[in-house]
C-alpha cells in the first residue's frame, strides 16, 4: 500500500487542485499538493529503507493493461534499489518546489492552476521510474512532456514562454520517435516489453543479428542506439539540446523541478534500467560515452558567457547531464545514479536561489545589472556558495564525491573514448568552477549595477521560500559523503544488487578506485584553477574579459550564440517546414482542396443565384415573356413528343 500511495497521492492531489482549484481557492490548492507531495516524500524515505538499505525490492502489481495478441502488458511498480533512489530524488525535490512555490507564485493569478501541473508532473516521473515495462515507461515518458509543456508555457501570455514549450514539445517528439522505434526494437528481438523477461534473455540473444537495408546489423546494438535517441532528447543531449536553456521561460520553481530532478533525469534513469542491454553493445556504449562528453564540454564552454542568471544554470544542467552519461558509457552507472542523486539536490538549490534573487532584485534576471547585493540577502548568499561549491567539485560537498567517481572511472575503463571522456571532463570541471563564480561575483559581489529604485527594494525572500533552500542545501552538503560508499564504493555491489548489471568486460568503477594519485587529484586542482581565474577576470582585473572578447571576436561570438545550433536548425529544418507547410495550405488546401470542394461549390452556388436574382427585374412585360417562352417550350416538347 506504501508504494501505490507514494506514486499516486501527487496525482490525487493535482485532479483537486486542478479540479476543484476554483472552489478550494489558492491556499486550498497550495495545502493540498504540498501535503500530499510532503507525505509522498515521507513515505519515499521510508521506500529507500526498507528496499535499497534493507535489501527488499518487490512488485506490485496494480491492473491487466493491454491483452493483445501475444501482448500482455500488465500495470506494475518496479521498486527496487534503482527506483527507490529515483523515488527520493523526485519526491524530496518535488516537494521542496512545492513548498517554495507558495512563496514565489503568491502574486500569480493562476495558483491552483499551477500547482495542479506541478503534482502532474511529479506524477508522471514517479510512473516513469517505478514503471516495470518499456510501454508503461513510455506511458510515463510521455506524461512528463506534457506536462513541461504546460510548466514551460505557463504564461502564455509571452510569446516567448508559447514558443519555448512549444520547442520542448517538438524537440522531444524528435527523441521520442526513436524512444518507441527502440521498444518497437526490442519486442520484436525478446516478444515482450517487460523488464525482467527482456534482461533474462538478453545473454541468449547477445549475438543476435538483424537485417536491415539489406546488411546485417548487430540488434541489441540497433536497440540500444534507438533507446539513447530517446533519452538524447529528454535529458537534452548534444543535438537535441536546444529546447532546454529556452525551457527557462517558465516560472523559476518549473526551471528547478525540470532541470534538478524530473525530466532531464529520465534518459539517464532509462539507459542505467537498460544496463543489461548496454552491456552488450560496446557500440551503444561508445556513442553514449562520446555524446556525454562531447555535452559536457559544448554546454560548459556556452555557460561562460550567458547573461541570464537561469540560463547559466540551465547549460550547467546540460554539461552536468554529459557527466552522468559518460560515466554511463564506460558503465560506471552506479556512479552516472550518484551524480544524478547530488546533483539534483545542489542544482535545485541553485534555481531556487537564483528565484531568491529574481525576487530580491524586482524580477532581474541579467547578472550584469545586479552586484553589490549579498549585504541585503545573506542567507541567499551562503546558499548559493554551498550550491556552488558542490556544483564545482570542491572537496568535500556532494559533487566532490560522485563527479570525481565519473572521472576516474573513465580514466579506469582503460579504452580510448574513456581516455577523451576524461579530459573532456576535466576541462569541463574547471570551466564549471569559472562560470559558477562568475555568477557568484557578478551577482553578489563588486559594485551594485542595478538602478537605485531596484536596489532601494532588495531583500530577502520569506520563510517559505528559504526553508526548502536549507533543506536543499543539507542535501548539497552531505548526499556525497552519505551515500559514497553505497553507491559506488565497496558495499555498491550489495547495495545496487539486480538493479544495476555490469559485467566483468567492464570493470571502469572498481578500476576507479585505483587510479594514479594525480588522475584523482586533477579534477580539484582544474576546479580550483577555475575559481582563481573567475577571481581575477571578475573582481581584480574587470577588464579582461571585455578585451579578451575584443581580440577573439570570432570565438566569443560563437560560444555566445551557443555554437549557432539553433541559427543551423532553422536553416535546415524550420524554414523548409513553414515554407512546405504555406505551400501546401495556400497551393493545396487553399487552392486544390478548398477551391475545388467547399469554395467552389459555394461559388458556384453564389454565381447561379445571382444570374437567377438578375431575372427578377419588377417588370410585368419581362415575366409575360418568360411565361411565353415557357408555354413555347412546354408546347414544343408535347408535340415532339406526341409523334
Amino acid at each position: 500500500m506504501i508504494y501505490v500511495a507514494t506514486v499516486f497521492l501527487p496525482l490525487l492531489g493535482a485532479i483537486v487542485a486542478g479540479l476543484f482549484g476554483r472552489f478550494i481557492g489558492d491556499r486550498g490548492a497550495q495545502i493540498v499538493t504540498c501535503g500530499f507531495l510532503i507525505a509522498s516524500a515521507v513515505m519515499a524515505g521510508m521506500v529507500f529503507f526498507k528496499v535499497a538499505l534493507g535489501g527488499h525490492p518487490e512488485t506490485v502489481l496494480i491492473a491487466d493493461w493491454i491483452q493483445s495478441g501475444t501482448v500482455n502488458v500488465a500495470w506494475s511498480l518496479k521498486i527496487d534499489t534503482l527506483t527507490a533512489v529515483m523515488l527520493v530524488v523526485v519526491t524530496w525535490v518535488s516537494a521542496a518546489v512545492h513548498v517554495y512555490s507558495v512563496g514565489y507564485m503568491s502574486h500569480d493569478p493562476s495558483i491552483w492552476r499551477f500547482q495542479s501541473y506541478l503534482s502532474l508532473f511529479t506524477f508522471a516521473m514517479l510512473m516513469l521510474v517505478t514503471s516495470d515495462n518499456l510501454v508503461q515507461m513510455f506511458f510515463g515518458w510521455e506524461g512528463v512532456g506534457v506536462a513541461s509543456y504546460l510548466l514551460i508555457g505557463f504564461w502564455y501570455e509571452k510569446p516567448s514562454a508559447s514558443a519555448a514549450a512549444i520547442k520542448a514539445f517538438v524537440v522531444n517528439r524528435v527523441g521520442d520517435f526513436g524512444f518507441a522505434l527502440g521498444i518497437f526494437g526490442v519486442y520484436f528481438l525478446f516478444g515482450s516489453v517487460g523488464f525482467d523477461a527482456i534482461f533474462a534473455a538478453a545473454p541468449e540473444k547477445a549475438n543476435a543479428q538483424v537485417v536491415f537495408f539489406g546488411t546485417q546489423w548487430h540488434a541489441i546494438t540497433i536497440c540500444c542506439l534507438l533507446l539513447f535517441v530517446g533519452a538524447m532528447g529528454k535529458s537534452a543531449q548534444l543535438g537535441l539540446h536546444t529546447w532546454l536553456p529556452d525551457a527557462m521561460e517558465g516560472p523559476t520553481p518549473v526551471s528547478a523541478l525540470i532541470h534538478a530532478a524530473t525530466m532531464v533525469t529520465a534518459g539517464v534513469f532509462m539507459v542505467a534500467r537498460m544496463s543489461p542491454l548496454f552491456e552488450f553493445s560496446d557500440t551503444a556504449l561508445t556513442v553514449v560515452t562520446l555524446v556525454g562528453a562531447a555535452t559536457a564540454i559544448f554546454a560548459a564552454t556556452v555557460g561562460c558567457v550567458q547573461n541570464d542568471i537561469k540560463r547559466v544554470i540551465a547549460y550547467s544542467t546540460c554539461s552536468q547531464l554529459g557527466y552522468m552519461f559518460f560515466a554511463i558509457g564506460v558503465s560506471a552507472y552506479q556512479a552516472a545514479i550518484f551524480h544524478l542523486l547530488t546533483h539534483a539536490f545542489f542544482k535545485a538549490l541553485l534555481f531556487l536561489g537564483a528565484g531568491s534573487v529574481i525576487h530580491a532584485m524586482s524580477d532581474e534576471q541579467d547578472i550584469r545589472k545586479m552586484g553589490g547585493i549579498w549585504k541585503h540577502v545573506k542567507v541567499t548568499w551562503i546558499l548559493m556558495w554551498i550550491g556552488s561549491l558542490a556544483l564545482a567539485g570542491i572537496p568535500f560537498f556532494a559533487g566532490y564525491y560522485s563527479k570525481d567517481t565519473i572521472l576516474e572511472a573513465a580514466w579506469g575503463s582503460h579504452t580510448a573514448v574513456g581516455q577523451i571522456a576524461y579530459w573532456l571532463g576535466v576541462t569541463a570541471a574547471f570551466l564549471t568552477a569559472f562560470y559558477s563564480w562568475r555568477l557568484l561575483l557578478l551577482t553578489f559581489h563588486g559594485r551594485p549595477r542595478a538602478d537605485e529604485h531596484v536596489m532601494a527594494h532588495v531583500h530577502e525572500s520569506p520563510a517559505v521560500m528559504l526553508i526548502p533552500l536549507l533543506f536543499l542545501a543539507a542535501g548539497a552538503l552531505f548526499s556525497g559523503y552519505l551515500g559514497y560508499e553505497y553507491f559506488v564504493g565497496h558495499a555498491n555491489h550489495a547495495f545496487w544488487g539486480h538493479s544495476i548489471l555490469t559485467t566483468e568486460a567492464h570493470p571502469s568503477l572498481e578500476n576507479a578506485h585505483h587510479v594514479p594519485q594525480w588522475v584523482a587529484l586533477l579534477p580539484t586542482v582544474v576546479a580550483v584553477s577555475g575559481i582563481a581565474l573567475a577571481y581575477l577576470f571578475y573582481a581584480f582585473a574587470p577588464g579582461l574579459p571585455v578585451a579578451l572578447a575584443n581580440t577573439f571576436q570570432g570565438v566569443y561570438r560563437f560560444v555566445l550564440n551557443k555554437w549557432y545550433f539553433d541559427e543551423l536548425y532553422d536553416l535546415l529544418f524550420v524554414k523548409p517546414a513553414f515554407k512546405l507547410g504555406r505551400g501546401l495550405w495556400q497551393g493545396g488546401d487553399g487552392a486544390l482542396i478548398d477551391g475545388v470542394g467547399p469554395d467552389g461549390v459555394a461559388a458556384a452556388t453564389r454565381g447561379i443565384a445571382r444570374k437567377v436574382a438578375g431575372a427578377q427585374s419588377g417588370y410585368l412585360y419581362h415575366y409575360a415573356f418568360a411565361m411565353l417562352i415557357g408555354v413555347a417550350v412546354f408546347v414544343t416538347w408535347y408535340i415532339f413528343n406526341a409523334r
